[in-house]
């Protein structure tokens, strides 16, 4: 018996108890959603989740994953469609993973996200799932992202510059992406037909070899902005390059070489060459304008942007009096925002770069009520408080993984009034939510708000209140 054929023996044997098995075809009743909007069914009590399926639907699918308490099928058949599925407008969806809802109406998208964010507040957070009110969405959910990266491959003969395929790094070509704005779907196809025109070498993630790697174009209200990331400083008819942009786009006021030497999956490498025009672009939400550099962050829907700190501005509730701690601020943009009420906000953030973007933004600006330190939340918040500070207010804004748990416990041993938790992980703001509730806190509502249309993602504002003893 050769090595193979025993270790599918084995496998056999390991998942022989199961309902389904590999590459069996079975039909997949369809009654919610997953955190990466796929569709969650059962056989035999068995869960299986199936990609571009929806709740309600009965679907036929081809076991492709099989683990010990669940398994993957690829979707051969809809067979009782939901009400609310449409046809993609997107050619390339499915195949490209920058979408996963455009099978959806919108409003059913709205209705997915509602019901995901309250699905983990219940079985993670432990709390009413009623507390979590509808999705807030933009007018129109297409053409929305200020923002474009697109990775270039393939070969000098056979250049390939679009998007990653679902689950994996092999590109997609393409250069139109109907929720990127039309100026980056430009800014794209200007940049692919200089690359085929130059010949520019292709980077080759498995080699490192090559030379373009990715292809970023910014939208702000003073200009646009065209980054070329490289594997080196040198980069072949750089003069043509600039020549051909400004020729066919002279929106664009800034065009940049990044360089990134490293076999690494991060986009930017740390130096810039400005081969063009400024060295910024500039960029606002609401009154609060920002410099935007290649390595600045800056939300890729500004209106949604206002939307979702309009919210968390709501919840805070300031009336002029109150001291405010903003506790992942980044680059400041939600501190700046409070500050318009607060009578002192202190933002802290562990990353020195974009503490000195705050306290730019800040001085450009012209607010004097501000403070950003460079330091780690959990270090620093009881050090504040052994100088006297007493916020009345704390804003959480953290990344995916979520608040370190010391810096929920400094939180709740300052003693604010309020909690204001600003999220793009449910899961983890719903975890982050019970270990405040277990200390204190109770949770008030949550307002889910729609940054990405036809993406599975969805970003979250929830206020908490201490309880009075």
């Amino acid at each position: 018996m050769g090595k193979q054929q025993r270790k599918q023996e084995k496998t056999s044997k390991k998942w022989a108890n199961l309902p389904v098995s590999m590459d069996e075809i079975v039909s997949v009743n369809i009654h919610g959603i997953g955190s990466s909007g796929e569709g969650v069914g059962k056989v035999q009590d068995f869960t299986v989740f199936v990609p571009f399926a929806l709740p309600g639907e009965t679907v036929t699918v081809k076991i492709t994953t099989l683990k010990k308490t669940y398994a993957v099928g690829q979707l051969v058949s809809v067979d009782m469609p939901a009400d609310n599925r449409i046809e993609p407008k997107c050619e390339l969806y499915g195949t490209c993973g920058g979408c996963q809802l455009q099978h959806i109406t919108y409003e059913g998208q709205l209705a997915l996200k509602t019901q995901k964010v309250r699905d983990v507040i219940e079985r993670i957070g432990h709390l009413n799932p009623d507390l979590v009110k509808p999705t807030k969405g933009p007018e129109n959910p297409w053409a929305y992202r200020n923002k474009m990266q697109m990775p270039v491959g393939g070969t000098k003969q056979h250049i390939k510059m679009g998007f990653y395929a679902m689950g994996s790094h092999d590109i997609v070509q393409g250069t139109n992406c109907l929720i990127q704005r039309d100026e980056n779907n430009q800014i794209a196809q200007v940049c692919y037909d200089t690359v085929v025109h130059l010949s520019i070498e292709p980077y080759n993630e498995l080699t490192g070899e090559g030379i373009l790697r990715h292809v970023i174009g910014r939208i702000g209200e003073s200009g646009w902005m065209v980054i070329l990331v490289t594997t080196s400083e040198s980069l072949p008819n750089a003069d043509k390059w600039v020549a051909a942009i400004r020729e066919q786009l002279p929106q664009v006021t800034s065009i940049v070489q990044n360089i990134n030497p490293k076999k690494t999956n991060v986009i930017l490498g740390p130096k810039n060459i400005l081969l063009y025009g400024d060295e910024y672009i500039r960029d606002s939400i609401k009154d609060i304008s920002f410099n935007l550099s290649p390595h600045s962050f800056f939300q890729v829907n500004p209106e949604q942007t206002t939307v979702l700190y309009d919210q968390a501005l709501t919840y805070a509730d300031l009336q002029g009096d109150e001291t405010v701690i903003d506790a992942y601020c980044g680059t400041g943009t939600i501190s700046l925002f409070l500050a318009h009420k607060a009578k002192h906000v202190i933002g802290i953030e562990i990353v020195e770069p974009a503490i000195l973007d705050a306290r730019e933004n800040a001085k450009r600006n012209g607010f004097t009520n501000t403070e950003f330190i460079v330091a780690d939340a959990a270090v620093e918040m009881p050090k504040l408080y052994k100088n006297g500070v007493r916020p009345d207010v704390i804003v959480f804004d953290p990344i995916r993984a979520g608040c370190k748990e010391e810096v929920l416990t400094s939180a709740v041993a300052m003693e604010p009034k309020k909690i204001v938790y600003v999220s793009c992980n449910p899961a983890t703001m719903a975890r982050d939510i019970a270990i405040l509730v277990d200390n204190g806190y109770e949770l008030q509502e949550v307002q889910p708000v729609d940054m990405f249309p036809m993406t599975s993602h969805v970003e979250c504002v929830a206020l908490m209140s201490r309880v009075q003893k």
